[in-house]
């Protein structure tokens, strides 16, 4: 890979990608990583069954805490730990992947592959447990459709993961919200006001240009209403 220094010297060029030209307050920056790695799409699933787990009082009633650790721990281990560590190792290794930020699409062609088995095999889990709750089947398949979708998006442009993770959620909590007799307009308000400062954030600090995120939400929200019709 060939890396070139700007005129001005105050950064280096790498042929094949794109940095943002970010001439937005330190503060401000500052921020959007933040939200960027809080909402990070390898921590969205574990939020969202968090909440299914922990906090409503419907979904996953009748659990003992104990059960209800071990499901989450599951769904960790598919969709963070293993995830994470792969991208890690990769990017240790130099297989396919220069930047543990993945900043082309070459580089993500591998964690993607990677991802969908794991995610798949989280579904898969829970497809199968007889005791399992439906809502979180969906959205654990919502979930691995909306990285599938992303995949193949990825072929022609370097779609924004961040957003396809919020749109899915997004999507899923607003199905949620017209079955569940335990709404209220958290279940909205909450899902829209965090995929709101995300896409802001990738916006800011990312290379993505509005048409990847805007994809990406798309996407995600596709795959979760995809999953619903199961």
């Amino acid at each position: 890979m060939t890396k070139n220094i700007d005129i001005a010297g105050v950064r280096p060029r790498v042929r094949g990608h794109r940095f943002p030209e970010n001439k937005q307050p330190a503060w401000l920056v500052f921020l959007a990583n933040g939200v960027s790695l809080i909402f990070h799409p390898l921590f969205i699933c574990c939020y969202v069954m968090a909440f299914l787990l922990f906090v409503h009082p419907a979904a996953f009633a009748g659990f003992e805490h104990r059960t209800r650790v071990f499901r989450f721990l599951n769904v960790f281990v598919c969709t963070t730990l293993l995830p994470g560590f792969t991208v890690f190792l990769l990017w240790r290794l130099r297989l396919f992947v220069e930047s543990i930020r993945l900043r082309t699409q070459k580089e993500r062609i591998i964690p993607y592959l990677a991802i969908m088995i794991f995610y798949f095999w989280s579904w898969n889990v829970y497809k199968h447990l007889p005791d399992s709750p439906p809502i979180a089947v969906k959205f654990l398949l919502g979930a691995f459709l909306a990285v599938c979708g992303a995949f193949f998006c990825n072929i022609y442009c370097k779609v924004s993961m961040h957003a396809t993770a919020v749109g899915s959620v997004l999507l899923f909590f607003l199905l949620f919200s017209f079955q569940d007799s335990y709404a209220s307009g958290a279940y909205l308000s909450v899902p829209f006001l965090v995929a709101g400062l995300v896409c802001t954030a990738r916006l800011l600090v990312s290379d993505h240009s509005p048409f990847e995120i805007y994809l990406g939400l798309f996407v995600g929200m596709l795959a979760q209403a995809l999953a619903w019709q199961f």
